[in-house]
């Protein structure tokens, strides 16, 4: 009986034993599905990184030590724009996924609001390297964002934009029928550019117009001839040379106009550079070309960035610092011609005629990035030797001459007999 009893109250403690064992392999079981289900999930997230679609992997993002979120920043909300975008946008299948990704590059950078910092896909960056070199399809002009408007800085001498009428300052409001607001530079060129022959329609504004103008404009092979050495009529004993871009053939066309100045029997009374409407270029050219009339060992610009700066020195010794010079520059000139223009100027080595410059005085870093893409980001100010900041404040005359519609109409140079003269006069 007692043995019974035993046993009928041990069944008891092993029934409760079996429920609470069920219950406990209940919960590790959820558990161990709920820890699969997140390294499944993690292992998918690696599977992403390894493909490229982790947008710290994309953008290589270092957050220096810093909790983002603690700042307000998650990255998953990158990926819910990303896959609302991919599974309900009405025009998904025209939106392939290299473009979003380009896309959210461009947005980052274009959120500096520097005009001249951008990131270039691979077609564009080809065609900035084109144009380095000189060679190019389009209408001969160079652009810039002033003031937030697409603005001409420089039309090419006896290039399509010229021929037609652009003038470096026209602001251009739409491309054909693109309206241009918020454009960037670099989509402004890709739908100006285009086959040799076809026309493009740019609708500008200009101080002189009452109102808006379109201009059409024939697509031309644009080859940029760096110097141009030409004789001045009645004038002949003043040596004219024309730069029209710092690129990268600059280098040897000046040092072979030179030679032909040097070896003529009768040697100029002075030179007269031409940098209206050259839109720049190279740092490195403009510090060579100033050499020719700076000493060895002196600062033609200086770079200011992080609260440091950093000299670019002349290398030779200079063999035109004996000519009287005279630089010509308008609104048309900027970035390398105001480093060249204001390195003479402060070293009293020339006289500037003209008009203020244009006022592109800030350093971009190029970097080569994977596929053939390319950044472009400022990364420091341009200082003249004296120490003047040139970007939007530009470079002053030392004698300003403004060219009117009616000297234009007119085939009139106020500015080029202000240089004759003062050659002439030796002033």
């Amino acid at each position: 009986m007692i043995e019974k009893q035993f046993k009928k109250y041990l069944v008891y403690p092993i029934i409760i034993l079996v429920i609470f064992s069920f219950l406990i392999g209940l919960i590790v079981g959820q558990q161990k599905a709920t820890d699969d289900f997140r390294k499944k999930e993690s292992i998918e997230r690696d599977k992403n990184n390894k493909n490229g679609n982790s947008l710290f992997r994309i953008l290589g993002v270092k957050n220096e030590g810093k909790n983002l979120k603690d700042e307000g920043i998650d990255f998953d909300l990158f990926w819910e724009v990303w896959n609302s975008i991919k599974k309900d946008y009405l025009n998904k299948k025209n939106i392939s996924d290299k473009q979003l990704f380009y896309g959210s590059l461009k947005g980052m950078v274009a959120s500096l609001e520097d005009p001249y910092s951008t990131f270039l896909e691979p077609e564009m960056a080809k065609e900035f390297y084109q144009d380095l070199r000189g060679d190019f399809e389009g209408i001969g002009a160079e652009l810039g964002i002033k003031k937030n408007i697409l603005t001409v800085i420089a039309p090419l001498s006896d290039y399509p934009a010229e021929k037609a009428g652009i003038k470096s300052g026209d602001q251009i409001y739409k491309i054909d029928n693109l309206d241009t607001t918020n454009i960037t530079l670099e989509e402004a060129i890709t739908k100006i550019r285009g086959k040799v022959g076809t026309q493009v329609v740019l609708t500008i504004k200009r101080n002189a117009f009452l109102e808006f103008k379109e201009i059409t404009i024939t697509r031309a092979k644009i080859h940029i001839q760096s110097v141009k050495l030409e004789p001045i009529e009645k004038h002949k004993e003043i040596a004219y040379l024309k730069i029209r871009q710092f690129n990268d053939n600059i280098k040897s066309e000046f040092r072979e106009a030179i030679n032909k100045i040097l070896s003529q029997e009768e040697k100029p009374k002075g030179i007269i550079i031409d940098l209206r409407n050259n839109p720049g270029g190279l740092l490195d050219a403009s510090v060579d070309i100033a050499n020719y009339w700076l000493p060895r060992d002196t600062v033609v610009v200086k770079e200011k960035f992080d609260g440091r700066e950093k000299e670019y020195k002349t290398v030779d010794n200079p063999i035109l610092d004996k000519f009287q010079t005279v630089i010509l520059t308008n609104q048309g000139s900027a970035s390398a011609s105001e480093i060249f223009a204001g390195a003479l100027q402060d070293y009293k080595k020339v006289i500037i005629v003209g008009e203020k410059t244009f006022g592109k005085g800030c350093v971009q870093k190029v970097e080569d990035l994977k596929g053939g893409s390319m950044l472009k980001l400022t990364i420091a100010d341009w200082l003249t030797p004296l120490g003047r900041r040139i970007n939007d404040k530009g470079i002053d005359p030392d004698i300003k001459i403004e060219m009117t519609p009616n000297d234009y109409e007119q085939d009139k140079d106020p500015q080029m007999e202000k240089a004759i003269e003062l050659i002439n006069n030796k002033i």
